[in-house]
């Protein structure tokens, strides 16, 4: 029942959700918790969604869709009353922000601008991701169907991942890929997007080098001049920091 011991538990929920705000934000560390609550749509979001998880989990009809709608509204995210959400999310700007029906997130997760975490079919059931604790999911990526996104993980900004995620991994690319971050966990709740590995990128680079490769044996039997190998270059010069002003 929606009583005082869930009221209770919503605004415990929402002092947690204010200290990963200032935790989590550099922009929230110089000011207060209740400038905080007033202004971040994301906190506005999460409190309005427990409170419709409250009471759908109470059976109470209309009122949870109504007020996931108007929140949506407001904010410009939209969170299903019935997604199961943990501990300490932060939500950082979370305009385009979608978590669908039979989401799970655990704790202590962060979610930048333009996430989904959508469901494939019509299926019904478990049709959502579950992130696990600790991850952090880059600005526009999308996690699609019942997939699980293990412990401390990082899904890189705009990556389509539609397949389970190994905890301490880094995903990257469309579909995507994990992979390990110097085979170590990946620390900290920010991510440098503008340095994540590119499986694809390193693909290409290794085919052009064979390519080089075999064009020079063939012109050593064929005693034609061989042309000129095209050069696989970066988009930014070696040392350049493209997050740089």
């Amino acid at each position: 029942m929606f009583g005082l011991g869930t009221l209770t538990r919503i605004a415990r929920e929402v002092r947690q959700d204010l200290t990963a705000a200032q935790e989590r934000d550099p922009a929230a560390r110089g000011i207060g918790r209740a400038e905080i609550l007033l202004t971040y749509p994301g906190v506005h979001a999460l409190l309005a969604h427990r409170v419709a998880h409250a009471l759908h989990e109470a059976g109470i009809p209309l009122l949870p869709h109504a007020l996931a709608n108007a929140s949506r509204t407001v904010t410009g995210i939209e969170i299903h009353p019935a997604a199961k959400v943990g501990e300490a999310l932060f939500i950082d700007h979370g305009a385009g922000v979608v978590i669908g029906e039979t989401a799970e997130i655990g704790d202590n997760v962060t979610l930048y601008q333009g996430v989904t975490l959508g469901g494939t079919g019509f299926a019904r059931g478990k049709r959502h991701p579950t992130v696990n604790d600790n991850v952090v999911v880059g600005s526009g990526a999308k996690l699609l169907g019942a997939i699980t996104v293990g412990d401390c993980s990082k899904v890189g900004a705009n990556s389509v991942v539609i397949h389970d995620v190994p905890p301490n991994s880094t995903v990257v690319g469309n579909p995507g890929h994990p992979v390990k971050v110097s085979g170590k966990k990946p620390e900290g709740p920010d991510a440098d997007w503008a340095h994540l590995p590119d499986p694809v990128a390193d693909a290409i680079r290794s085919l052009s080098s064979r390519i080089r490769e075999l064009e020079a044996e063939l012109a050593e039997v064929t005693g034609r001049e061989p042309q000129p190998a095209a050069e696989v270059r970066p988009l930014r010069g070696a040392g350049q920091d493209p997050a740089g002003g």
